[in-house]
C-alpha cells in the first residue's frame, strides 16, 4: 500500500489588519465642506456659530485639521500660498464663507472683538489647537501682501486682542521682518495698527509690554526699508500713526541697551582683574559714547563689584571681606561720584544691598565711613541722607541708629569748622580796619571814632 507524501505547506500567521490601523485619507477639502455646513446652518449669530464649533470638536479631527479650522475662521477658506483662497471642490459646493474674521462686517473695535472672542472660546475648549494657532499665524502674516487693505486691518485688530489676552504669543509679531514685507511697506503699517488697537483698548504700558514680550523692542528701526532707516522717518511714522508714546519707549530702550554694554563690560573687567586705572578710562569711554549720566554709571559699578565675590556666609567675616574688596575699588567709585546726586544714588544701592542681603546687616555703616574717608561720599550727602529721609524704606530704622554717633560726630567737627571759620573771619576783619586805621593816619585824617 503506497501513501501519498504531504505536500508542503507555508507555515506562519495571518494578520488580520485592524480598523484603527488603516492610515485615514487626509481630506482637507472634505474637513472644510463640513465644516463650511455648520457655519451655514449657524448663520451670522456669532453665538450660535461659537455653539456648532463647541460641538463640532468632537465629530470632526480638529487635531489633524487644526490649521484648516484656523484658516477658515480667519479668511474664510483654506488659504493659498500667497493669501488666496483655495478654490478645491468648487464643483460640489461652496468653498468659502463670510463668516471669519475678513468678512466681519465693519473694522471697529466691538464688531471685532466678538470674531475675536471666537478663537478665544475655541481653544479654551480644546487646548491643544493653541500650538496650532500660533504656528497658523506665522504662515498667515507672511501672506499679507494677498490680503486686501481691510483685511490687514481688521487681522491686525485681531492680533493685538489676541496677544493682549494671551491666547497669542506676541513672539509671532517678528514674523513681519520678512524682506518683502518691509520693503513693501506692509510690516510697519500692520505692526502700528496692532499697538495703535493694544493702546487704545488698554494703555501705553500694554504696548511696552507687548513690544518686550515679541523680542521687537530694540528692532522697531527694522520695520522701516532700508534706505529709509533714520531717526527722522522713525520719528514720522510713529507720530503719523498716531504713536507718538513709542519715540519715548525707543529713547528709554536704548538708554537700556546702553546700560547694559557698560554692566557687561564692568562685569568682565572686575571678573579678569583688570587694574581700576584702566577700567575708570573705559568706563568714560562707554558714558561718552551713549551719554550715560552718572547716577546711572555708579549704581552699573556697586551691581559689577558686588556680584563678582562670593560672600562668606558668616557674618562675622563678611565685613572685612567686603572692607577689603571695597577699598580696591573706591577710586573707581571716587572718579564717578562728582555729583550730590551720584553719590546719593550710590548711597541709596547700599543701604538697599545690604537689606537684601542680611549677612550685610551690620556692616553698612562700616562701607559708609570707608566711602566717606576715601572721599567717595562726602559730608554733606550723607548728613541730607540722615537728615532729609532722601533713602530707600527698607532698613530704614536699623540703618539710621547705625550712623547716629558718625552722624552726630559730623556734624560736631561740621559745628567746630563754622567757628573755626567765624575766628578766621573775625580775625581777618580786624586785621582790615587795623590796616584802614594805619592809612587814615598817614593820610593825617585820624578816624572819627577814635
Amino acid at each position: 500500500m503506497t501513501t501519498k507524501a504531504e505536500k508542503p505547506t507555508l507555515q506562519g500567521q495571518r494578520i488580520k489588519t485592524r480598523k484603527r490601523d488603516e492610515k485615514a485619507k487626509y481630506d482637507p477639502v472634505g474637513f472644510r465642506d463640513a465644516i463650511l455646513q455648520g457655519l451655514i446652518e449657524a448663520g451670522s449669530d456669532l453665538e450660535a456659530v461659537n455653539k456648532y464649533l463647541d460641538q463640532a470638536g468632537s465629530k470632526l479631527k480638529y487635531r489633524t485639521y487644526g490649521e484648516t479650522l484656523f484658516d477658515i475662521l480667519i479668511a474664510g477658506g483654506i488659504l493659498t500660498p500667497g493669501g488666496g483662497i483655495s478654490e478645491d471642490g468648487a464643483d460640489s459646493g461652496p468653498f468659502r464663507t463670510d463668516m471669519c474674521v475678513f468678512g466681519s462686517p465693519d473694522d471697529s473695535y466691538e464688531t471685532l472683538r466678538g470674531y475675536a472672542q471666537v478663537f478665544t472660546r475655541l481653544m479654551r475648549r480644546y487646548k491643544y489647537l493653541e500650538k496650532m494657532f500660533y504656528e497658523e499665524m506665522k504662515k498667515v502674516l507672511v501672506y499679507l501682501k494677498g490680503f486686501r487693505e481691510g483685511d490687514r486691518v481688521r487681522l491686525a485688530r485681531c492680533v493685538a486682542m489676541w496677544t493682549s489676552d494671551s491666547l497669542l504669543d506676541p513672539k509671532v509679531l517678528a514674523t513681519l521682518l520678512q524682506d518683502h514685507l518691509v520693503k513693501d511697506g506692509l510690516a510697519a503699517d500692520f505692526i502700528c495698527e496692532v499697538l495703535l488697537t493694544a493702546k487704545n483698548l488698554k494703555d501705553i504700558n500694554t504696548v511696552r509690554s507687548l513690544l518686550r514680550k515679541a523680542g521687537l523692542d530694540s528692532r522697531l528701526m527694522e520695520f522701516l526699508q532700508a534706505n529709509k532707516r533714520t531717526d527722522e522717518n522713525f520719528k514720522n511714522l510713529f507720530q503719523q500713526k498716531g504713536l507718538a508714546e513709542i519715540l519715548g519707549i525707543y529713547k528709554n530702550l536704548e538708554k537700556e541697551t546702553s546700560l547694559k554694554e557698560l554692566q557687561i563690560y564692568l562685569s568682565q573687567q572686575v571678573s579678569d582683574g583688570t587694574s581700576v586705572k584702566d577700567i575708570i578710562v573705559g568706563v568714560q569711554e562707554i558714558a561718552k559714547k551713549n551719554n550715560i549720566q552718572e547716577p546711572q554709571i555708579v549704581s552699573s559699578i556697586w551691581t559689577s563689584v558686588m556680584d563678582a565675590v562670593e560672600w562668606n556666609k558668616k557674618e562675622e567675616l563678611v565685613a572685612d571681606q567686603a572692607l577689603k574688596h571695597l577699598r580696591v575699588y573706591a577710586p573707581l567709585f571716587e572718579a564717578n561720584t562728582q555729583s550730590d546726586r551720584a553719590e546719593l544714588t550710590l548711597l541709596i544701592k547700599i543701604q538697599e544691598f545690604c537689606y537684601d542681603n542680611m549677612n550685610f546687616m551690620k556692616v553698612f555703616q562700616k562701607i559708609v565711613i570707608l566711602f566717606y574717608k576715601s572721599e567717595v561720599l562726602s559730608e554733606e550727602v550723607v548728613l541730607k541722607w540722615y537728615k532729609e529721609g532722601g533713602h530707600a524704606t527698607k532698613g530704614k530704622s536699623i540703618f539710621l541708629d547705625q550712623l547716629k554717633k558718625f552722624v552726630e560726630w559730623l556734624q560736631s567737627a561740621e559745628e567746630e569748622s563754622e567757628e573755626t571759620s567765624a575766628q578766621l573771619m573775625f580775625t581777618a576783619a580786624n586785621h582790615k580796619v587795623a590796616i584802614q586805621v594805619i592809612i587814615l593816619w598817614v593820610l593825617e585824617e585820624p578816624p572819627t571814632c577814635w
